[in-house]
């Protein structure tokens, strides 16, 4: 059994009295007292104890700027606090839950499921593979300065619950609390100057150095654990591996540079090395066994005679210090072989297969002589740390516009007399088979003098990729994406330049996977007919054999549902993953799906074990990939309690979903049911395009939210909008899109013409009973319904409309009570469809809104207050963007 020293309310408790006495001995007491106000009026509105916020606006009125800025500062670190507490308490839910066996989404449940196949097993984990995909996203708004605060505020808290203390040990932590509150309070919260690339892909590495290295051994352990208890003893295989955006993303970032993309990869396989050479010395203290009384087998008597005369000077001291002790011996060389990775002296290990390699003849010998205990414990969480990361830590991906290639293609056809713009479609494309084709390169990378910045850029990229690959190994940078990607043309521009680079070379060489992202209506809709051409086409055709047969192929959310709404963005995306499947059937070819998703509902978001048993049957075929991004990261893998659940989740769904598609094959969806969803989709899409369309939304969207203050915000290394022209919705970024409305608790991504299309059907002669079959049968409409009651519920039409105040007139009432009726329609739809008498099913989350949102309303009335004014200062500026933190550590979501 469990014990937990303390639960929720204590943490919240003890936390919230610890800031209020930060705040009482820091601040001047007018300001304490606002702050206390402010609460207490927030509280008094909401749980009916007055009829209007005059209170609270009063409160905030009559404050000075320094007071305000207190004020934001309180109800931010207050929030950061209470997820600290939340984070806490889903630890001690998981440990329970895991104690008593009432998981039920635990790989158990997997292998128990698996069980009743057992024929499909063995195929089931060689097809499962993983791949979470961190990205650069600039949705992230905490300072890394203040997350490593709070971390230390999580660790005195994890220590005062799972830890028998002393009276004595117990004040000293809760001294040491007191300090690290104290130093975030004193603490700047907003950043002065904008991350850069290295940055970002510094706060990645974290992640994967402090949490995922550790726990992805124990992932594994559990894996093997139950399919053992319900197989028999089984081999699993790779199932993860972790990828990165983070330095190699070029779209629309002007910096990240090819000298950044080398600067990630160096960083991060020195992080490896060093990682694996702290495990080897740890293991070297275990493997004390004495060679007089063992015998180590002759496999591992070979290997380390050849690391002996390979370094025969080391090997002479390695055997002076461990005498008898082979194991130590071997692993003094291993570690050795690891120095020489970052350096040029000769001898280092070239691959990981060659770590991977010594490691499993070190467990063998081990096994071989009744040790297999230890090498249980001890070498095999090294082994699959090596197996899963290599000495590249994460793949990195590669990602740019497709207008950049073109941009470079047209230059290096310029250079031998073609005129590649002016060619049509089918024209190019036959152009660029060709020159893929024929041995003779058409352009040198290295010249750069006479380029576009643009295209030099490109073909420097392209030009290094090669030597990335011979420097980190063709596993470190393997993958090329290709932004709002909608024709043929803009695939094989990619593989045209990365054949002149010498990454392909055809028929039997190709050392990247070239990955379309399809995120318009016009590429999700083509979709068939683009991949149709490019299997047919004999360049292409000739790099996916070279690559396995498997086509990669990226969805876009995010700007699908900035361009035609939540629900017909869903269905696009479900029934073109559908065509892309049969045509990819058709040609012989694997296909793996990348999704990109957000962290917001409107944005991909949503719990991922859900996302994947909702995908079409014939879309999986194990491997799968998904981008983790900005404050989703750090919720999921901050912590190693939740990111080993968050793993196991993920793959106890994916053996569940692959094992459903071995067995059923195609998923069959009912004429009616489709019918029903292009009835929906049309008019839903409509009803969005139709808004963003009307003249005034752009100039309501920039005066009711705070667009141009997230623009200012620092958030990430990427600008917010893809030009620098006057603002629209199409050029503005999907994420400072939806983090703006999110602001402004009007999260109209997330539902906006939901009601309309449900309406669309019930018009047309659909029941609501209909609804309901598909909301319990279809988990692709249950999943999307579900969701969309997440941003529903996280809605406050009530506070929205203080944002609409900020509108000119006019303006105001030709939208704000579109979007009250839209919304008051879609929440009594939703609870007609789904027979809930709330729209959220999780209890939990209904109690922490119902926690979180009075702490939220001052936070959006000061910053309804301030954006109303136009001649801030530069302390109201810092306030503004503090009141945006605030706001999205409260909401638990930003874009």
């Amino acid at each position: 059994m469990v014990t937990h020293n303390r639960d929720a309310e204590r943490d919240v408790s003890d936390l919230t009295a610890l800031l209020e006495d930060v705040i009482r001995t820091q601040e001047p007491p007018e300001a304490f007292e606002t702050v206390v106000g402010a609460r207490e009026a927030a509280l008094d509105y909401r749980r009916g104890r007055t009829e209007t916020r005059e209170a609270l606006r009063d409160s905030l009125s009559e404050a000075d700027q320094e007071t305000a800025n207190a004020v934001a500062r309180a109800f931010t670190t207050y929030f950061e606090l209470v997820n600290l507490a939340e984070e806490r308490q889903r630890v001690r839910a998981i440990r329970d839950a895991d104690d008593e066996g009432t998981l039920g989404d635990d790989l158990d449940a997997a292998a128990a499921e698996l069980a009743e196949t057992p024929d499909l097993v063995p195929e089931i984990l060689a097809d499962v593979f993983i791949a979470p995909t961190f990205t650069a996203h600039p949705t992230e708004a905490r300072r890394k300065t203040v997350k490593a605060k709070l971390w230390d505020i999580a660790r005195y808290l994890e220590t005062l619950d799972e830890r028998n203390l002393t009276e004595a040990e117990r004040e000293r932590v809760h001294r040491a609390l007191r300090a690290a509150v104290t130093s975030l309070w004193q603490t700047a919260q907003v950043r002065d100057r904008r991350p850069t690339p290295a940055d970002e892909a510094r706060n990645v590495l974290y992640y994967l150095d402090n949490v995922l290295l550790d726990v992805v051994g124990e992932v594994y352990e559990e894996v093997e654990r139950a399919l053992s208890d319900e197989l028999g003893d089984t081999d699993v295989p790779e199932l993860f591996a972790f990828r990165s955006w983070a330095g190699g993303d070029s779209d629309g970032n002007p910096y990240v540079t090819p000298d950044t993309t080398e600067e990630v990869l160096e960083r991060q396989r020195e992080v490896a090395v060093e990682r694996y050479r702290e495990e080897l010395k740890t293991l070297s203290g275990v493997l004390s066994q004495d060679g007089r009384r063992i015998g180590v087998g002759r496999d591992f008597e070979r290997s380390l005679a050849l690391d002996s005369d390979r370094f025969p000077g080391i090997a002479a001291a390695a055997s002076d210090r461990y005498p008898n002790e082979p194991y130590r011996q071997k692993l003094r060389l291993m570690r050795e072989r690891l120095d020489r990775v970052n350096d040029v002296r000769p001898g280092g290990y070239e691959r990981a297969s060659e770590l991977v390699d010594d490691l499993r003849v070190l467990r063998e010998s081990l096994a071989a002589n009744g040790a297999e205990p230890v090498a249980r414990s001890h070498v095999d969480p090294i082994l699959r740390q090596v197996e899963t990361y290599g000495l590249h830590l994460a793949s990195l991906d590669l990602r740019d516009h497709r207008a950049s290639h073109t941009e470079a293609v047209t230059e290096a056809f310029r250079r031998v007399g073609v005129a590649y713009d002016q060619l049509d479609e089918d024209e190019r494309v036959e152009l660029l088979t060709d020159a893929v084709l024929q041995e003779r390169p058409v352009v040198d990378l290295s010249e750069t003098a006479e380029c576009s910045e643009t295209a030099a850029r490109v073909f420097e990229r392209f030009d290094r990729l090669s030597d990335w690959q011979d420097e980190y190994g063709p596993d470190a940078v393997d993958a090329y994406c290709i932004s709002m990607t909608e024709e043929p043309s803009h695939v094989l521009e990619v593989l045209f330049l990365a054949d002149q680079a010498g990454v392909v070379e055809l028929p039997d060489y190709c050392a990247v996977d070239v990955v379309p992202l399809l995120e318009t209506e016009a590429a999700l809709s083509g979709a068939r007919e683009l991949m149709g051409t490019l299997f047919e086409n004999e360049a292409y055709g000739a790099a996916l054999a070279a690559r396995g047969d498997t086509q990669e192929v990226m969805l876009g959310y995010s700007d699908s549902n900035k361009e035609n709404g939540f629900l017909a963005a869903n269905w696009d995306l479900y029934r073109n993953q559908r065509r892309l499947a049969e045509i990819a059937d058709e040609f012989g070819v694997t296909l793996r799906l990348f999704h990109g998703r957000g962290g917001s509902i409107s944005r991909g978001g949503g719990p991922m074990n859900e996302a994947l048993l909702a995908l079409p049957a014939e879309t999986v075929t194990g491997s799968v990939r998904f981008t983790e991004q900005g404050e989703a990261i750090a919720e999921k893998y901050g912590n190693p309690h939740i990111a080993e659940r968050e793993l196991e989740q993920m793959l106890n769904a994916q053996l569940r979903a692959r094992q459903r598609a071995l067995r059923h094959g195609v998923e069959y969806v009912p004429e009616d049911w489709s019918d029903a969803m292009e009835t929906m989709a049309a008019a839903a899409r409509a009803a969005y395009r139709d808004l963003l369309d009307t003249e005034g939304f752009v100039r309501y969207f920039e005066h009711t939210t705070p667009i141009t203050v997230i623009e200012r915000l620092n958030l990430g290394s990427r600008p917010a909008s893809r030009s620098g022209g006057e603002r629209t919705v199409e050029d503005l970024r999907a994420i400072p899109w939806v983090f703006s409305w999110t602001q402004s608790r009007c999260i109209l991504p997330g539902w906006y013409g939901l009601a309309t299309g449900l309406d669309a059907y019930l018009d047309d002669g659909g029941e609501v009973e209909d609804l309901r079959e598909l909301y319990a049968e279809w988990p692709f409409f249950g999943t999307m319904l579900d969701n969309a009651a997440l941003a529903l519920a996280r809605t406050d039409m009530g506070i929205a409309a203080e944002y609409a105040q900020l509108a000119d007139e006019a303006d105001r009432e030709r939208f704000f009570p579109q979007f009250e009726e839209e919304y008051e329609r879609a929440v009594e739809l939703v609870l007609a469809v789904t027979e809930r008498e709330d729209v959220l099913s999780r209890e939990w989350l209904r109690e922490s809104l119902h926690e979180r949102n009075p702490r939220v309303d001052p936070l959006n009335l000061l910053q309804v207050a301030l954006l109303g004014r136009s001649d801030r200062t530069p302390v109201g500026e810092r306030t503004l963007r503090l009141t945006v933190q605030g706001i999205a550590a409260g909401m638990k979501n930003t874009g």
